[in-house]
């Protein structure tokens, strides 16, 4: 099949077929999802790499016993099909995918080249759809509830023809395709990602989309260093190694509300980097536990005051933090139960206490959630999200 006959079939399927990937939630269930398909696990070859592929889980399990989310208040995604894929990815991409030596060069894990394709088809590539089907349906339910967040998905190296970096499927592009094509209302779209590496796969997606615009703040000094897909970041903000809490803070929130006064977007995708953490060996930054729940607070109440829905995706850490993720997700999860539009509440660990709890690796009894004041309750009930109304302060119109 030619190129041309590829991206013919391409459009014709994605235009043509319906998907079962827009699940309709329960009234009580939270805009929060994960499934436990999510986690990568055969014979430890998910050790291999630093991005421990099969820590979602342990990250689920810290949330619910610190009681912020409950097992019948989350969403289980589907797994994204063929043709859910072909909406963005070519089909000679996916055949690629067949070849067991071309997912162990995208997992950057080289011992996968020797397994049979249908292993790797179930044991690998199998999880990351789950998390693709998620991050698609964050998009829909993000419209419905004005937030929504997927624990997982977030592979932003991945684009339309290459995979790459630990991403094997184009998750962001999928979500904000889907939107585009199937829910009314989402013409404009957001890419805020914060994510300590650049955000290439989306980046060469949307080249020349002036329907997308992108915010990107990584580190100019690590993978992939892509100089062709920095083309197509609107707002760019390139880090020096080990920048601090208070540097990074004050980027972030300028160029946002920049990036916001120049671009209304209908809907905001954002991806939550947290290989941003101090000590992580591939991000090559120092930011702090608390500095990221500050940076979550910031995006979510700049983005949700002026009434503009959100899906985000947790990227994990490359090291052994998940009671850091935990607050890094429970802050977000406990806020937008509480305070669905929350421009002044003040950004606090919910999984370890307030905001001077220490999150230090080595205290063992703030890894537990024993400190919390939340823990000796159980988790809240999803409850209507009230209208949301603009903050005075941003109700200035772009021209």
């Amino acid at each position: 099949m030619t190129t041309n006959e590829d991206n013919s079939t391409q459009k014709e399927i994605s235009t043509t077929q319906s998907t079962e990937l827009y699940i309709k939630i329960a009234d009580t269930q939270w805009p929060i999802i994960y499934t436990p398909e999510y986690n990568i696990g055969f014979l430890g070859l998910e050790k291999l790499h630093p991005f421990d592929a099969g820590k979602w889980g342990k990250v689920y399990e810290f949330l619910k016993e610190a009681k912020l989310i409950q097992e019948k208040t989350i969403v289980k995604p589907k797994e994204a099909t063929q043709t859910d894929l072909l909406v963005v990815h070519t089909p000679q991409y996916l055949k690629d995918l067949k070849w067991s030596l071309n997912v162990a060069q995208i997992t950057e894990v080289p011992p996968v080249a020797l397994l049979p394709n249908f292993i790797v088809q179930r044991k690998v590539l199998r999880p990351f759809r789950y998390h693709t089907g998620g991050t698609i349906l964050a998009g829909k339910l993000a419209m419905e509830r004005g937030w929504a967040i997927n624990i997982g998905g977030g592979f932003h190296h991945c684009h339309a023809e290459k995979g790459g970096g630990f991403c094997a499927y184009a998750d962001i592009t999928l979500s904000l395709k889907f939107l585009f094509e199937r829910v009314e209302g989402v013409a404009k779209a957001m890419i805020i990602d914060l994510d300590a590496h650049q955000g290439n796969g989306h980046e060469r997606d949307f080249m020349d989309d002036e329907k997308v615009y992108i915010m990107d703040v990584y580190n100019r000094g690590i993978y992939p260093q892509d100089g062709f897909a920095k083309r197509a970041i609107k707002r760019r903000v390139e880090l020096q190694h080990y920048t601090e809490d208070h540097d990074y803070l004050e980027l972030v929130e300028r160029h946002l509300e920049r990036a916001l006064n120049e671009f209304t977007p209908d809907v905001v995708v954002y991806n939550a980097g947290t290989d941003i953490l101090e000590g992580d060996p591939l991000g090559n930054l120092s930011i702090t536990a608390q500095g990221i729940i500050d940076r979550d607070h910031l995006v979510f109440s700049k983005v949700r005051s002026r009434c503009i829905p959100i899906l985000m995706h947790s990227r994990k850490p490359t090291q052994n933090a998940e009671d850091i993720l935990c607050a890094h997700l429970g802050n977000l999860i406990y806020n937008q139960i509480k305070f669905p539009v929350y421009p002044g509440v003040e950004a606090k660990d919910y999984c370890h206490g307030d905001s001077s709890s220490s999150l230090d690796n080595s205290d063992s009894s703030s890894s537990s959630g024993n400190n919390s004041d939340i823990d000796s309750e159980p988790a809240p009930e999803y409850t209507t999200v009230p209208k949301c109304e603009p903050s005075p302060e941003n109700t200035t119109v772009n021209k």
